[in-house]
This record gives C-alpha cells, sequence and structure tokens, in this order.
C-alpha cells in the first residue's frame, strides 16, 4: 500500500506541487522472523532485512536488551500488517 505526499519542487518554473509516491511503514509478510516489524522498516526504507537484524541485534545486546525489546514489541502491536 502506498500514501501520496505533496512535495515542492525549486526546480520547476511555475512553482507547481508534484506527486511523490512513498511506501507506507507496515510489518513485512515476506521478511518476517518474528512479527516482520525489522522486515517491514527494511521494505520500507530500501535497507537489507539481515542487515539491520544484525545491526538491532548488536545494539539491543550492547545496550542492556530491556529498550529494544520493548520498542519491538510495541511496534510488533502498533504497525499494520
Amino acid at each position: 500500500m502506498t500514501g501520496l505526499v505533496l512535495a515542492y519542487n525549486e526546480d520547476n518554473q511555475d512553482n507547481k506541487k508534484e506527486r511523490i509516491h512513498m511506501k507506507q511503514l507496515h510489518k513485512s509478510t515476506s521478511n518476517r522472523v518474528l512479527a516482520g516489524v525489522l522486515g517491514g522498516f527494511a521494505e520500507r526504507y530500501g535497507i537489507d532485512p539481515t542487515v539491520l537484524r544484525v545491526i538491532y541485534a548488536a545494539v539491543t545486546i550492547i545496550t542492556a536488551t530491556v529498550p529494544l525489546v520493548l520498542l519491538y514489541l510495541a511496534a510488533a502491536l502498533i504497525m499494520p500488517d
């Protein structure tokens, strides 16, 4: 599912607004390990999901686990499928 965003194009001499299509943040159905949250972020921002998972795991371990685990669980509950 995509959303529309209006953006101002300064290069256009007529100063018209143009439409830019952006992907909406959602849980992934194809890149799913637990709830699909990191796969959804990877799809939205064009990042390899494995790299994002490794970064997430490293930061989780460095920050004593609890904050990012709670953030992941909150995102799993809030993000649409």
